[in-house]
């Protein structure tokens, strides 16, 4: 089955950057590091070597082989980057960049229907080997007929690979497409023919140590509940611009748990350094102690301006409950996060007010000429709100007493023909209005049952189904639920991954994110409108035109984001001055001292520092 996002997604890039370059970006904008850059502005070039990091796993569980690229199991995500390095790195402080590494110059052809990548003469593998055109080819075909479906997907559009030359590949793409996929292409790893030619791709390599292309090599693997990595120092790329005051670490570890709250524990007695937390309650009450109040172990929400993931619960539009914006809107306003928030993420989390939450493409203001240029044509198709109000999500005081929101459900319900029978609420024939919510993961119906009582107070019947995975999954492809939860995909420069979120053609398709089962022509026209645009303003407009138009049709209920990513360490390392905007960073971090120090211990070490 071809994914819809290659079906319908495209553009027809009107310019293409002249020539080989070092760097490329989505809409041809001029890159921030120019040809020639010494290192990007968010490293410490002087940053000393050595040194180790060991930290948690993102994966819950051990791992079963070594590769993160396949679908089956679990692989070790560092893996990707740290023993394998990719033709071109993407810069963490500009929307979408990327800069050559093994690639020596990338040129895109006129009208952007190709890739050239040239490699550095001087790359080699771990082993010594060169890096060839051929191994680019190898790998690519491995990830798309043995890798992980995502890179099927993601690249339906690449036509054809062809080795030009030992050091020369071209990639074609079907036209039109999304403006992103040559620098996806081109983030893409580089794996070894003459090690992966014998090995079983498709299982992730077992527990076998492959040679790497990256700063690191393996060193160690302890049966699924660690890895070790050790610095390369031959790495012929160490210093490259892209990677001068990066991977300063000589050893890294990562540790992987089968629960959260015994990697917790484990990381307050000291087994390790460095822990992404998930858990608000954990995050704000299970560090406290004397380490955390005099610096030795450190928390902070790093990378606040990253794009979050915009979650929420989603109604199947196909129902016919749902297809009245009123009773939407009415489902909408008893969904109490102020309560929720306080009462069980600590305050922690952000409402979600838009699906670009976090981003210069959120509508988070009136629209602007252009905006509303592009919005008069839809006029008729379209809630009037869009064209001048913002929209906000509904509010509560947090007191869990939501009356008010309740009086107003009601008026709107009343306008959309339900009425009050008994203890329910009913249309003119007599059918109640009740919905089942499809629950496929722990943890959410805490957030359900608060919302399922408001509810059944103005005489709504919410049933919550939990089952499991398997069954969760392939319900969600046949469209067989009422409501569920889900996440869409955040990004500075969405594409034609969109389609597959919110457009028409993918309502029924198993293979789309188009969970909302959403069958809307106006949404469709800001599609194409998002895809096809030739410049990254013209883009934002498209983005934040569609964005008005899902908001006041309320096809979802937003729920929240993190204002950052929750992480705790032990304050033994050195950060660069300047942070960058949109990742964590940890590949800048540095040693400066074995054993943890407390904060005025690390600023006068820091101070004494050349």
């Amino acid at each position: 089955m071809r994914p819809i996002l290659a079906l319908l997604g495209g553009c027809l890039s009107l310019t293409a950057q002249a020539g080989a370059t070092h760097a490329l970006t989505v809409y041809d904008e001029l890159p921030r590091y120019p040809a020639g850059f010494q290192h990007f502005d968010y490293v410490n070039p002087e940053a000393p070597k050595g040194g180790s990091l060991r930290r948690s796993a993102i994966e819950i569980g051990q791992y079963d082989h070594v590769l993160p690229y396949i679908d089956q199991g679990t692989g070790i995500s560092q893996v990707d980057g740290w023993l394998y390095a990719p033709l071109a790195v993407r810069s963490l402080d500009e929307p979408y960049t990327v800069y050559g590494l093994i690639a020596q110059t990338l040129e895109r052809g006129p009208g952007d229907a190709w890739l050239r990548v040239e490699i550095d003469p001087r790359a080699r593998f771990a082993d010594g080997q060169p890096v060839r055109g051929e191994d680019v080819r190898f790998t690519f075909e491995q990830l798309m007929s043995k890798g992980s479906l995502k890179y099927r997907t993601q690249f339906a559009d690449v036509t054809g690979v062809t080795v030009e030359g030992p050091r020369s590949v071209r990639f074609d793409f079907r036209v039109p497409h999304g403006r992103a996929l040559a620098l996806d292409v081109a983030s893409l790893p580089v794996l070894p023919e003459h090690d992966w030619k014998q090995r079983d791709f498709a299982n992730g390599g077992g527990f076998d140590r492959p040679v790497g292309s990256g700063p690191y090599r393996i060193a160690r693997l302890d049966n699924g509940r660690s890895v070790t990595f050790e610095r390369d120092a031959d790495w012929w790329a160490r210093d490259l611009p892209v990677n001068r005051g990066r991977y300063n670490f000589q050893r890294l570890r990562v540790e992987f748990f089968g629960d959260t709250e015994v990697a917790r524990q484990v990381l307050k007695g000291g087994g390790y350094d460095y822990n992404r937390e998930f858990s608000a309650t954990a995050y704000t009450q299970g560090y406290a102690g004397a380490a955390l109040d005099d610096g030795r172990l450190r928390k902070a929400q790093l990378a606040p301006n990253k794009p979050q993931s915009a979650q929420g619960f989603v109604f199947n539009l196909s129902r016919p409950m749902f297809a009245d914006r009123r009773v939407r809107q009415a489902l909408g306003l008893l969904w109490d996060f102020e309560w929720s928030n306080r009462q069980m993420m600590r305050n922690l989390y952000v409402r979600q007010q838009s699906l670009y939450a976090n981003t210069p493409l959120a509508a988070r203001a009136l629209p602007d000429p252009g905006e509303l240029e592009l919005l008069e044509t839809l006029r008729g198709q379209i809630p009037d709100e869009v064209f001048d109000q913002v929209f906000q999500a509904p509010r509560t005081d947090g007191s869990g007493i939501v009356r008010p929101q309740q009086l107003q459900a009601l008026q709107l319900l009343r306008a959309a023909g339900w009425h009050p029978e008994g203890d329910r609420l009913v249309n003119a024939e007599g059918t109640p209005l009740s919905f089942t919510f499809l629950n496929g993961q722990s943890g959410l119906e805490r957030l359900l049952l608060p919302w399922k009582r408001n509810l059944a107070q103005i005489g709504i019947e919410l049933t919550i189904r939990n089952v499991d995975s398997a069954q969760y999954i392939n319900r969600l492809m046949a469209r067989d639920y009422d409501m569920v939860v889900t996440g869409y995909p955040v990004t500075l420069s969405p594409g034609a991954e969109q389609y597959s979120y919110f457009g028409s053609a993918a309502a029924h398709d198993p293979g789309s994110n188009n969970l909302m089962v959403l069958q809307d022509p106006a949404v469709d026209r800001l599609l194409d409108g998002l895809v096809q645009a030739s410049t990254q303003a013209d883009m934002q407009r498209h983005a934040r035109a569609l964005d008005r138009v899902l908001q006041w049709n309320y096809y979802w209920i937003p729920n929240y984001y993190p204002p950052g990513t929750s992480t705790v360490w032990w304050n033994r390392f050195g950060l660069p001055k300047v942070q960058p905007a949109y990742d964590e960073g940890l590949d800048s971090w540095w040693e400066v001292s074995p054993t943890p120090l407390t904060e005025r211990q690390m600023a006068e070490r820091l101070k004494a520092a050349p």
